[in-house]
């Protein structure tokens, strides 16, 4: 199972009462980051307990043509505070879309991409923020924006045995997120998280590779295996991957290749079970001598163990 981690927690903390009653509440022992509507909520341009009129489909509301941008945004908040952010979305919208030169149309297209993820409706979500980066490229909250983006790529991932389309846009949105962002209050969350999706795509590529040796696909499962090595070699799957590049080489036997890959596994992790296993294969079949010349273990041999890069 893919393991989350929480956010950091939202910058200058909000004063609103519902911030102190979700904080104690089980929602933030979930995985899911709350606290980014927490955050949302504390970067509002309007601030103060302002009641919702009603739900978006009451009688008694008023169209919301009728009401000025404000009443609107703040009936938005309302909304958002009290658990219902499909409604508080659409408000969001609703600000933008009527009033698209008014003081809080802005905040109100960031806030509906924290509403929206809210609601689970992360398409909506990255739509958003994408918007919001898009109109206001240099603005202050634009980190905010790519957070959110990159977490709604993040709550999708599934597990290895699935497709990972939703990982590998999560690095990427990550990956933007550190790179633009080097020191906002976001990016060393966004580290983990980044680290997380790494050894999530090498575990998919662990999964294939198994299916592959273990289906007697050994050139398949040789390909798979040597991307982690080199590709993914500070994950926690680069271990395996070396014992079963021994297992795949030697089925082929091909006893250069597996020593050699062996070489680098016990030279890197002499304490590992794995380490453990690839010995026991290789002195199980009286296997001695020399490493080939040319082959792609041998270079990794001299580079890692040896030094030699030349």
């Amino acid at each position: 199972m893919f393991i989350r981690r929480p956010p950091p927690s939202p910058r200058g903390g909000a004063t609103d009462d519902w911030v102190t009653r979700m904080s104690d509440s089980s929602l933030f022992r979930f995985t899911r980051p709350a606290l980014l509507v927490a955050l949302a909520l504390s970067l509002g341009a309007c601030s103060g307990n302002v009641p919702s009129i009603g739900g978006l489909f009451s009688e008694d509301e008023s169209p919301t043509e009728s009401r000025n941008p404000e009443e609107i945004f703040a009936d938005a908040r309302g909304n958002l505070r009290e658990g219902k952010p499909k409604t508080a979305a659409f408000l969001f919208d609703e600000v933008e879309r009527l009033y698209p030169y008014s003081d809080v149309a802005k905040e109100s297209m960031l806030m509906s991409s924290v509403a929206s993820y809210e609601a689970k409706e992360y398409d909506k979500a990255v739509t958003a923020a994408e918007r919001f980066i898009g109109f206001y490229p240099s603005d202050d909250q634009t980190a905010y924006a790519r957070y959110i983006i990159a977490q709604s790529y993040y709550e999708q991932i599934v597990d290895v045995g699935r497709d990972q389309g939703m990982t590998i846009q999560a690095r990427q949105a990550l990956d933007e997120l550190i790179a633009r962002h080097p020191d906002s209050e976001y990016t060393k969350d966004a580290i983990i998280k980044r680290d997380l999706t790494i050894d999530q795509i090498a575990g998919k590529e662990m999964a294939v590779g198994r299916y592959y040796l273990k289906s007697g696909q050994y050139i398949g499962a040789i390909n798979r295996f040597q991307t982690v090595a080199k590709d993914y070699d500070t994950t926690s799957h680069v271990e395996e991957a070396l014992h079963r590049l021994v297992e795949a080489n030697l089925a082929l036997g091909l006893i250069d290749e597996a020593k050699s890959a062996a070489a680098v596994l016990g030279f890197n992790y002499p304490g590992s079970e794995w380490y453990e296993a690839s010995y026991a294969l290789l002195t199980g079949q009286n296997l001695t001598g020399g490493l080939s010349q040319d082959s792609w273990y041998k270079r990794m041999y001299r580079q890692v163990i040896l030094g030699d890069w030349l």
